[in-house]
C-alpha cells in the first residue's frame, strides 16, 4: 500500500517519469504525447481529481491511456491497480463509471465530437471542500 501523495508530490512524479507539466488555473496539466494528465490541485491530502485524457481517434487514444494507467497509477500512488483492467474491459463502451475503493472513475469516448479522444478521471470520494474546479 503506497501512501497518499499531494497533489504537489503527484506532479513531481509524473514531471521525473517524463511528462511536461505547466499550471492551468485549478489544474497542473501534465502531457506526454497525445495523454494528458490534469491533476487538481490544493491543499488535500491527496490530488481530489485525476483526469487522464487522450486526444484523437477513439480506438487510439483508448489504447494510449491502457499502456499508460498502470504507470500513472503508481505514479500517482492510486491503491486500485484493477482499475486499469476495468479501464481495459470497458472499450467500445462510450460512458462507464464504476467505484474502487475510495475512487469513483468516469469514463467518457467522444467520438463525433470536434476533438475526439478517451477521457477518464478519478475522484476521490473522500473529499468534501474544494473537491471539484470551477
Amino acid at each position: 500500500m503506497l501512501p497518499d501523495l499531494t497533489a504537489t508530490q503527484v506532479v513531481s512524479a509524473l514531471k521525473t517519469d517524463g511528462y511536461d507539466c505547466t499550471t492551468d488555473v485549478a489544474y497542473a496539466v501534465c502531457r506526454k504525447g497525445i495523454t494528458s494528465i490534469g491533476v487538481l490541485t490544493g491543499t488535500h491530502p491527496r490530488p481530489p481529481v485525476l483526469s487522464v485524457q487522450a486526444s484523437g481517434q477513439v480506438d487510439v487514444a483508448w489504447g494510449e491511456i491502457s499502456n499508460s494507467l498502470p504507470r500513472i497509477l503508481e505514479l500517482a500512488h492510486v491503491n486500485q491497480p484493477e482499475i486499469a483492467g476495468w479501464f481495459d474491459q470497458q472499450k467500445g463502451k462510450p460512458i462507464a463509471q464504476q467505484a474502487f475503493g475510495d475512487w469513483l472513475v468516469d469514463i467518457s469516448a467522444e467520438v463525433d465530437t470536434e476533438e475526439p479522444g478517451v477521457h477518464l478521471t478519478l475522484t476521490d470520494k473522500l473529499c468534501k471542500t474544494n473537491c471539484q474546479a470551477e
